[in-house]
């Protein structure tokens, strides 16, 4: 008896040691880390640069504004300059809606559809290469996570509008200006 699991052992540990060795000899493609047209279209959506005003106070100023937007600030660290939030939201569409009464009423049964959603707002504050610690980098990212009736994940995605990102900002630069005045 001791003999077979010995044997299932050693088999075991050779067909790990042949994966290892598989998995171990794929290499990056070329462009992995290469930055698309896109990507850097997307950076200069979420970001701007704010000057006379200390890392602090737009770590203070931008977490109003993603307050008052609605979210919930889910962490913070101010050493490094991060600020994450979320709010939850109904996902509820009125086509899923219509599509799933249809698939019902010819027999189909029961159709999952999306139901709740979670926004979330990450945002990063970098010094700029200019050796003036009043002079920073604000990053702002906003993602949403979609679950069904069936609580499933339907969607993971970045938003990408300009309007959010154009709204954000004009909020941002207000309460930079009121903070760093101390108004």
């Amino acid at each position: 008896m001791k003999s077979r699991q010995i044997r299932r052992y050693g088999v075991f540990v050779i067909v790990s040691m042949v994966l290892l060795v598989l998995t171990g000899c794929q290499t990056i493609p070329k462009d992995a880390l290469k930055l698309t047209p896109e990507s850097l279209e997307k950076r200069t959506l979420q970001t701007r640069k704010y000057e006379g005003i200390s890392e602090a106070d737009i770590l203070s100023a931008s977490a109003g504004v993603i307050q008052d937007l609605g979210f919930n600030i889910d962490e913070s660290e101010t050493k490094l300059g991060v600020i994450v939030g979320s709010k939850e939201r109904d996902a509820t569409e009125a086509g899923q809606v219509a599509a799933a009464v249809i698939v019902a009423l010819l027999g189909g049964g029961a159709m999952a559809i999306d139901k709740n959603q979670k926004l979330r707002v990450s945002l990063v504050v970098r010094p700029t290469h200019e050796n003036d610690n009043r002079k920073h980098f604000v990053r702002v990212t906003f993602q949403r996570m979609v679950w069904n009736t069936q609580g499933q994940i339907t969607r993971i995605e970045g938003l990408d509008q300009p309007e959010m990102y154009q709204e954000f900002f004009d909020k941002l630069s207000k309460a930079v200006f009121l903070e760093g005045h101390k108004i």
